[in-house]
């Protein structure tokens, strides 16, 4: 009788196939990603190894940008169909990113307005990403990770290197930053994410959020940031906002969105002395750091070409007439507008303003649709985020920012939102 041959698979068995673990992959990428946009560290070392951020320092910055761009576009190559649905779901937003990309055609400086639409389009299509292939409550836990890390290592880096993590002339705490209201942006979001976390209906997040909270606190009163400070005390507000809004109600309901609206309405028109009052109670420049008078010269800039701008980004081009009329006036030179919306305005004029408030009015409404619906998904931070964003670009600029880390989280929301209420209405 012929015995039975022994198959080679059971005596050798084949080895293992390498499997890409794709979700631990975004998960890496994206922390990733978000850190070499968080401005954290880098920039800081290149400036004290050379003294200052030149070309030759932003041109490596921009290298840094490499592993971003692979990671995004290779983690976004998987998921095509649901690009595609966000894409039409966040309209405004992505007219807003053609429109930069469109003033290449008008802009004063094509060469500088080519090379950053093509940076803001990157760090959109990361976000993309991020709203696509993370629920609000995984984003919370990526971003918190990352914003944690960064304070945590600025407060150690005020213990280990003062001299590299103080501002010269000891103005205040910069941490891993190159300056202290970048710390204070930083802190403001870790504040976001910290109340966040300790409101998460899973307890074992609750101590998390407290030492986020501990060390956003810490950083911001080290680094003394006016913008920061102010910014976290809106997000205070909101966060109170919303868990009132949660409670309420049919007609009181309504009642309460009319009055937020009505001081939404007395804070725009009356924003400059509403500012001035409160920086002086805090003992900061009551022109706001010469912000004012750079507003007034801005604003007739404006005036000049109101609706299509002079091209994304292209205005603070050193050298162009707009760019060398302010500072010659003011005597200092500004890296931009010191204000987000004005800076839209001088970028992509009155269309583009139109594109960017159509953006945050619409996503602020889902927004708070989701959280009315679905208050156990995390929905609220994401509100939070957009308006703390648009209370920030009142002193700052970081609407339409490429690689940055604010403008990443504030057009990760719009497009999270986007995608999510179309679901819940269907």
């Amino acid at each position: 009788m012929n015995r039975p041959v022994e198959s080679f698979t059971a005596v050798h068995p084949p080895a293992p196939a390498l499997r890409l673990r794709w979700r631990r992959l975004e998960w890496w990428g994206a922390s990733i990603a978000l850190f070499l946009n968080s401005g954290a560290l880098f920039p800081l070392v290149l400036m004290v190894q050379n003294g200052e951020i030149g070309d030759a320092e932003r041109a490596r910055l921009r290298l840094m940008q490499l592993p971003v761009i692979a990671i995004t576009l290779i983690l976004l190559s998987r998921h095509t169909g649901a690009l595609m649905l966000a894409v039409r779901r966040s309209l405004p937003l992505v007219l807003l990113i053609l429109l930069a990309a469109l003033s290449v055609t008008w802009s004063i400086g094509t060469g500088v307005t080519l090379r950053r639409a093509i940076a803001l389009g990157i760090t959109c299509l990361l976000a993309t990403l991020l709203a696509i292939r993370f629920t609000p409550r995984q984003l919370l836990l990526l971003v918190s990770g990352v914003i944690g890390f960064c304070l945590w290592l600025s407060l150690g880096a005020a213990v280990l290197t003062p001299s590299a993590a103080n501002m010269p002339g000891g103005e205040g705490l910069r941490g891993i930053y190159t300056h202290k209201n970048v710390l204070g942006w930083a802190a403001c979001l870790g504040v976001i994410c910290g109340i966040a976390l300790w409101q998460d209906s899973h307890r074992a997040l609750h101590w998390r959020g407290f030492r986020l909270l501990v060390a956003s606190v810490g950083c911001l009163l080290l680094s003394g940031s006016g913008t920061g400070i102010i910014c976290s005390s809106v997000a205070v507000v909101l966060y109170g906002f919303y868990a009132l809004l949660a409670r309420t109600r049919g007609m009181t309901r309504l009642v309460c969105l009319l009055v937020v609206m009505e001081l939404v309405a007395a804070i725009v028109l009356g924003g400059r002395p509403l500012l001035v009052l409160i920086l002086d109670g805090l003992g900061k420049d009551a022109t706001l750091t010469g912000r004012i008078p750079l507003w007034d010269i801005v604003d007739m800039r404006i005036a000049v070409k109101p609706w299509l701008g002079y091209g994304y980004q292209s205005f603070w081009t050193p050298g162009t007439y707009g760019n060398d009329l302010v500072t010659t006036t003011l005597q200092w030179q500004p890296p931009h507008a010191h204000n987000g919306f004005r800076d839209t305005l001088l970028s992509l004029g009155a269309l583009g303003l139109t594109l960017l408030m159509w953006s945050l009015i619409r996503a602020l409404r889902q927004g708070a649709a989701l959280q009315m619906r679905a208050p156990k998904e995390g929905w609220v931070w994401l509100n939070v985020v957009i308006g703390v964003m648009i209370a920030m670009n009142l002193t700052e600029s970081n609407l339409l920012a490429q690689n940055d880390i604010q403008w990443l989280l504030l057009s990760t929301a719009v497009i999270m939102i986007g995608l999510r209420a179309a679901d819940r209405r269907a």
